[in-house]
């Protein structure tokens, strides 16, 4: 289970983000950004944030730590803009939590070299959750203590959004042509199917199981084991073709 921290205070929001995430104070004293349930992209955004997150941390990613965060309404009182306001109560109970890097930097490509290996085996990543949200435009990655840092994966699992569809695009190719990494990603032909070969079943079983019931609860299963299972079948019949999304392996080449 990720880690349960209440919320003792709201901080400021971080208008950088379209779904306006926070900072906030938990019970540990520690900070976090936290993304709210009452967001436009809803739970699945959250869901997603997990499932990818925690994959990519297990696969040797650098991912600051989640935490889930349970918020009263009551912490942002103080907060002026109505808009925050609104959010906040829309969101009550249990969000995700990201720890805050204080003093981070924007990656840019041009300034921050990646070595090979992480470039690839991030790229690799991206294409097995169908990360749409890695491009030049938006790079989604942060420079921290000198080191490459992965952030907001809530635009992952996209296939979460159309269920009826979803096993019809299970082996969908990863379109990379403008992810940011793609230059520095020279490790690829040997990166890729390493990384491939360690999504096991096991291990998607494991993050998808990280998952807070309530945050399932709101799809259109029967309950949050059916959505789990539904999760896991995916996911393990796209890593177990690994030639139809990896780059340089198939169609998604380029």
């Amino acid at each position: 289970m990720l880690s349960e921290l209440t919320a003792i205070r709201y901080v400021t929001p971080l208008r950088e983000g379209g779904s306006l995430p926070g900072i906030v104070e938990a019970a540990d004293l520690g900070t976090y950004v936290v993304k709210f349930r009452g967001a436009g992209q809803g739970p699945k955004a959250l869901v997603a944030e997990v499932i990818s997150g925690e994959l990519a941390r297990r696969l040797g990613l650098p991912v600051p730590q989640l935490v889930v965060v349970e918020l009263d309404p009551v912490v942002a009182r103080a907060e002026p803009d109505e808009e925050v306001q609104e959010l906040i109560k829309a969101s009550a109970g249990a969000n995700l939590g990201m720890d805050y890097l204080p003093g981070a930097l924007g990656y840019d490509p041009v300034a921050h070299p990646v070595d090979a290996e992480l470039a690839s085996r991030t790229l690799a990543f991206d294409a097995f959750v169908e990360n749409v949200d890695r491009s030049w435009r938006n790079p989604n990655l942060l420079i921290w203590h000198g080191g490459l840092w992965l952030i907001d994966h809530g635009a992952t699992l996209y296939f979460h959004h159309n269920w009826p569809r979803a096993g019809q695009v299970v082996h969908r190719a990863y379109k990379w042509d403008d992810h940011v990494l793609k230059p520095y990603a020279t490790a690829l032909a040997t990166a890729g199917p390493e990384l491939a070969a360690q999504l096991t079943p096991a291990l998607l079983e494991e993050v998808i199981g990280l998952v807070p019931d309530e945050w399932l609860a709101e799809f259109d299963f029967a309950g949050p084991g059916e959505a789990r299972d539904a999760y896991l079948g995916h996911l393990v019949a796209r890593a177990a073709q690994p030639s139809a999304w990896l780059p340089g392996a198939g169609a998604g080449s380029a």
